[in-house]
């Protein structure tokens, strides 16, 4: 019987599909990654592997599993996998695009609006009981309607952003490797990296991560930006160079950011984002809706399937 490992707790009804036909190994934590230890013995006679961002799939592990012939990856990026260490082992790799479009551009727009009326101080200074009393300015944010909004890869998630900005009537820019059709029905104009930057009220990284879009936000690009401008990243943490972003925001060089995704995940209470205001973190959550992890779970499952049992992979990486 085919070994199939699973490396987080998932959907036991999403499981049972596997065990009908395959021997299935699940480490039951929903939180804590596989011990690497732990993930080379008990993947080294697996023939599928379903994966999450955090286990690195590279050429020790794929020399470690002969018998492999898939990873499914619970993700739309790939860039915990070699693609060229897995393509040299004949090892299948899959991710999951399209079905958590929605559910990350909601939460992306969803952060920009917290991010620009300054929605968690606020919380937290009510729960701390430390609300004196209304006052004009206080805790006096900036409007989201009519501004120029940049987005910074116009893939399916930056257009389906770009889609919730029409009824803000947003100004809407783009940069992208290429011109994007989707972006051009909705008026967005594609624009070098410079004007995006200089012209937008709010910028939104929606981009994969290449080699060329890593740490694309420094200190050189927050510098361009406007003072009152806010930053939001639902693409990579590597994306932002860390500490460039923090002294943007400590020295008030921009006005905030909003951030679902960190270069190194989990991140700790020394990290130099813990603590400023006008920063709005959250846990990378992008794609945490019920329906819609249920559904990347399902396309993971079945693409292994189609693969153990000799068919084409649904949504292969190339």
């Amino acid at each position: 019987m085919k070994k199939i490992v699973i490396t987080r707790n998932i959907n036991p009804d999403i499981i049972a599909k596997l065990r009908k036909d395959f021997e299935v190994a699940v480490w039951e934590e929903d939180q804590k990654p596989m011990p690497r230890g732990k993930f080379l013995e008990e993947t080294k006679d697996a023939h599928a592997v379903l994966t999450m961002l955090s286990d690195k799939i590279d050429e020790e592990f794929l020399a470690n599993a002969p018998d492999l012939k898939i990873v499914a990856n619970l993700a739309v990026g790939f860039d915990n996998i070699d693609l060229e260490a897995a393509h040299r082992h004949e090892v299948v790799i899959t991710n999951t695009p399209d079905v958590l479009t929605e559910t990350t551009a909601e939460l992306a727009f969803t952060m920009m609006l917290v991010s620009a009326r300054k929605v968690l101080e606020a919380n937290k200074e009510l729960m701390a009981g430390e609300w004196s009393g209304w006052s004009p300015y206080h805790m006096a944010g900036t409007d989201v309607f009519g501004k120029t909004v940049g987005i910074f890869g116009m893939g399916s998630i930056g257009a389906a952003f770009a889609r919730r900005l029409s009824g803000f009537k947003s100004n809407i820019l783009y940069h992208n490797r290429s011109e994007s059709e989707a972006a051009n029905a909705l008026g967005a104009k594609l624009v070098s990296f410079e004007e995006l930057l200089r012209e937008s009220d709010f910028v939104l990284c929606a981009a994969p991560l290449t080699e060329e879009t890593k740490h694309k936000f420094d200190r050189e690009a927050f510098e361009q930006m406007k003072e009152s401008a806010h930053f939001i990243n639902i693409g990579r943490g590597a994306h932002v160079v860390e500490d460039d972003l923090a002294e943007a925001i400590k020295s008030g060089k921009i006005a905030g950011a909003a951030l679902d995704v960190f270069e190194n995940e989990p991140i700790g209470a020394d990290h130099p984002f813990i603590g400023l205001d006008n920063m709005t973190l959250l846990p990378h959550i992008g794609s945490a809706s019920v329906a819609t992890r249920n559904n990347m779970m399902n396309l993971c499952v079945n693409n292994i399937m189609e693969v153990l049992n000799g068919g084409t992979p649904i949504t292969p990486v190339k």
